[in-house]
């Protein structure tokens, strides 16, 4: 896939990026659609070129184009400033880059520098394309170059329109059905003309997504900048080695990551939180000073200030736990929402319900939320005592400061101020001697 952008009018310049297919991945997915630190490939490069001032984006594609765009939308990276060009059937992308860049020149009516990218090559920075830009206003045109342990990375260029398009169809004419390379175009333009090399600050800038081993190599890169930028914020890293943190994910200061800890899509932590070995958490909110400890996964959860989670506890999506809330290891909730100072220390299952302030739920609870049909909802009132083992049968109501008796099986609403026991009598028969 080749992704070209036309930069603001006033920069007097146009962008052009580009990318293949899956073949390389061994993969049915366009290439550029393969992920790294929490975003797809080609997002990262069009974010890169809208930070440097381009607009609109020209994206030139084939296989998967609606894939593409669609996942440009869902990333907020869509728009009127992004446009589309699809490779004709007669025209696949084996012909390479430049006769993917050749598809754009009826669009691109400037005399000015024209930025030329790599959709499946992520980590270029804003301030290299914008140095890129700058060295071609001064000459031919430019290229960006870095000491890399093996050469033939994607390349970076600021080039002349028209005269890039009179190379390469010049190249066109010679290749005898080879692929159309863009980096030939620029290297025989080179002979003739004075064009800039741009030393980029980080090699890594280079690195493009050509094998498996690649994409891992680029998605460390990126949750280092991660964990980089959150230290500079005034985040503690015990090991930022074996920390992973996605592009959206934001950390307050004075908030502690242990090591092995995952923060992955919008998840939002708040000041002053410790989040302790192993703990995994994806598009989740903590509020501050959140204590969320080894091993505990939350998925889709609103954690408020002051609540502990874990260990080994699982906050499955639209689990939310309101001020001071204690769920323990190996609790599991899901679509519930545990009012203030709720306790549930160990073992339990809480789907599909509510849980008023400051009730206590004993160990091994279980809301049977499913009765093979339809889901159906738990209510439990503030302050209610709710004994180990009971299992509540929804839909079914437990009234403000009532007790259930522990192994009780709760199928009929429960008063407030009542207690329920719910099961059978016990009876003792002595054995027959041996």
């Amino acid at each position: 896939m080749t992704i070209a952008t036309d930069v603001a009018a006033e920069a007097g310049a146009a962008v052009i990026l580009a990318a293949g297919g899956g073949e390389l991945l061994r993969s049915e997915r366009p290439r550029a659609l393969h992920r790294a630190g929490g975003r797809a490939l080609v997002a990262w490069v069009v974010a890169a070129a809208r930070e440097a001032g381009c607009t609109p984006i020209h994206v030139v594609v084939g296989s998967g184009a609606r894939e593409i765009r669609e996942v440009l939308e869902q990333e907020g990276l869509g728009g009127e400033d992004v446009l589309w060009v699809k490779q004709r059937a007669e025209q696949p992308e084996e012909q390479g880059t430049g006769q993917a860049l050749l598809l754009v020149r009826e669009l691109l009516g400037s005399d000015s520098p024209v930025l030329v990218l790599s959709g499946d090559a992520p980590l270029i920075r804003p301030a290299t394309l914008r140095k890129l830009l700058d060295s071609a206003r001064s000459g031919w045109g430019s290229v960006a170059v870095a000491d890399l342990d093996e050469p033939g990375s994607p390349g970076h260029y600021a080039l002349p329109v028209p005269a890039i398009f009179d190379w390469l169809e010049k190249l066109d004419a010679e290749r005898e059905g080879s692929r159309l390379c863009l980096a030939d175009a620029v290297a025989a333009a080179a002979l003739e003309n004075p064009v800039a090399c741009v030393r980029v600050e980080d090699a890594s800038e280079a690195l493009g997504v050509n094998s498996r081993a690649e994409l891992a190599a680029v998605q460390r890169v990126l949750y280092r900048r991660s964990v980089d930028a959150l230290l500079e914020a005034g985040v503690t890293i015990l090991d930022p080695g074996s920390v992973w943190v996605d592009a959206g994910v934001t950390v307050g200061p004075d908030s502690v990551l242990h090591p092995g800890v995952t923060l992955l899509g919008a998840s939002r932590v708040g000041r002053g939180c410790t989040v302790h070995c192993g703990a995994w958490l994806r598009d989740s909110v903590l509020a501050d000073g959140v204590d969320v400890l080894p091993y505990s996964v939350l998925d889709g959860a609103r954690v408020a200030s002051g609540c502990s989670v874990g260990p080994f506890a699982r906050l499955r999506p639209e689990a939310v736990l309101d001020e001071g809330v204690r769920v323990g290891n190996f609790v599991e909730v899901k679509k519930s929402t545990l009012g203030p100072g709720v306790k549930a220390s160990h073992l339990s299952y809480l789907g599909d319900s509510s849980i008023g302030a400051g009730a206590n739920i004993g160990a091994g609870v279980i809301t049977c939320n499913y009765d093979g049909k339809t889901k159906n909802r738990t209510v439990i009132g503030e302050g209610a005592f709710v004994g180990s083992d009971t299992i509540l049968v929804a839909p079914v109501e437990v009234g403000a400061g009532s007790y259930t008796g522990a192994g009780s099986v709760i199928t009929k609403d429960v008063p407030e101020e009542t207690l329920a026991v719910g099961r059978a009598r016990q009876k003792n028969i002595k054995r027959r001697p041996r």
